[in-house]
Parts: C-alpha cells; sequence; structure tokens
C-alpha cells in the first residue's frame, strides 16, 4: 500500500545492486482483506494493537476494497494480489511476509506461483493513483 520506495529510491537502488527487503506487504493485514466493511476480527492485529493504525484510514480502507474487487476478478486472494506484485518488483530481494495461523503462511507462500500480467500491474497502478501515499 506504501509504494513511496519506488519514487526515489528503488533506480539507486537497482543501480547500485541493493535490493530491497521489503517489510509490511500486507499493511499490518489490511491487504488480507479480513478488515474490509469496518470488520474487526476478534485476535487480529488491530483488534489487539489499535494504536498501529497507520493502515487504518479511510484512503487505506477504500484502496484495499478496490484491491481486493481486482483480486476476486483474478480468482485470487486478496493476500496473493499482494504479495505477487511486491514478489515482481525488479528492486525487491526478499518479501518478509508475516503470518498468525498455518493457512495464512500457506497461503502467502502460495503467492511465490501468481504471475502478474502486464494489465493487470496497469490496474493495480491505477488504483493506486487514486490516493498515491495513502498511508504516510
Amino acid at each position: 500500500m506504501n509504494r513511496t520506495f519506488e519514487i526515489g529510491l528503488a533506480e539507486v537502488a537497482m543501480r547500485e545492486q541493493v535490493g530491497l527487503l521489503a517489510y509490511s506487504p500486507m499493511a499490518f493485514g489490511m491487504l488480507s482483506g479480513k478488515y474490509l466493511q469496518g470488520q474487526l476480527p476478534e485476535g487480529s492485529r488491530l483488534q489487539r494493537f489499535p494504536v498501529f493504525s497507520r493502515y487504518n484510514n479511510e484512503p487505506s480502507r477504500r484502496l484495499t476494497q478496490a484491491y481486493a474487487n481486482l483480486a476476486a476478478e483474478l480468482h485470487i486472494s486478496l493476500a496473493q494480489l499482494a504479495l505477487a506484485f511486491v514478489n515482481q518488483q525488479p528492486f525487491v530481494t526478499a518479501n518478509i511476509i508475516g503470518a498468525t495461523t498455518m493457512e495464512q503462511l500457506q497461503e502467502n507462500i502460495d503467492s511465490i506461483h501468481v504471475s502478474l500480467s502486464k494489465e493487470v500491474l496497469k490496474k493495480i497502478d491505477s488504483i493506486q493513483e487514486q490516493q498515491p501515499n495513502p498511508a504516510p
């Protein structure tokens, strides 16, 4: 959800052969979809740690819904869309995933098998352009 690295640092990192260790690619669980429609599941990170509200704002929720709609069109999970996007970035060395359950871990690992087409990447970019930095 936060793509500010791409704006100024990605080019230098690629030129200098310094890879990005992408942390929080699921935006504190927001891009799992579990918080859609205002849900706050018992035991979830945002429920347990409400002070970490960086991604829990109106612009982030709006973009998450748009990404969820795109994932549904592609017949993949929102988590797999988010992780596959990060996996395909040429400057990413490692995608630091996080999971609470074995099911989440398997879903995250399976994202390595998802390849997003140029058309899908353009759709992701058009969604992101609606709010370029929703979680500063």
